[in-house]
């Protein structure tokens, strides 16, 4: 039994779940509680869940579906926290899909490294951890993608590691 992640019901609801337990969990945000061993809980929880969810998914209508995926906890971690350290960026998750918004340019490289695209007619850099092929000629705007796959906004505060108790 989970105590943080038992009302996920796909791994989209795992990773927001998860980024908020983060920015209330982390040692370095709760200076004034021992929050160590909650967080270590609360990581081993989190791949837990990952694991068992990571392939169900649900779009912005709320519709469930399954999609393989091969991502894991400790990468989807990993690329957080590095984006985490990258000042004045807007980090969304529209479905399995990373996008970031904000003041990229000067975030330009280190956003190629960790896989980044950008996507031009939307000013905005994406990550899709699987391969993905375009279906049709049209194109989405990024307002399109978040009708369809619905959205969530992680609010940028802080810049430690949270990727350390993932490994341990």
């Amino acid at each position: 039994m989970t105590k943080y992640f038992n009302n996920c019901k796909t791994i989209e609801d795992v990773k927001q779940t998860y980024k908020s337990l983060v920015k209330e969990l982390h040692p370095d945000n709760n200076i004034a509680h021992d929050t160590t061993k909650l967080f270590q809980e609360m990581q081993a929880e989190y791949k837990a869940a990952f694991n068992r969810l990571k392939n169900i998914h649900v779009n912005a209508a709320g519709e469930t579906y399954e999609k393989e995926t091969t991502e894991t906890a400790e990468e989807f971690a990993d690329l957080i926290n590095n984006l985490y350290k990258l000042d004045n960026i807007i980090i969304e998750l529209c479905g399995s899909w990373l996008w970031i918004t904000g003041n990229t340019k000067e975030h330009k490289s280190e956003l190629k490294a960790l896989g980044f695209k950008y996507a031009s007619q939307k000013h905005a850099w994406y990550y899709h951890r699987e391969p993905w092929y375009k279906k049709s000629k049209g194109t989405s705007s990024l307002d399109d993608i978040r009708i369809k796959y619905g959205s969530t906004v992680f609010n940028k505060t802080y810049s430690n590691d949270i990727t350390d108790s993932l490994t341990a």
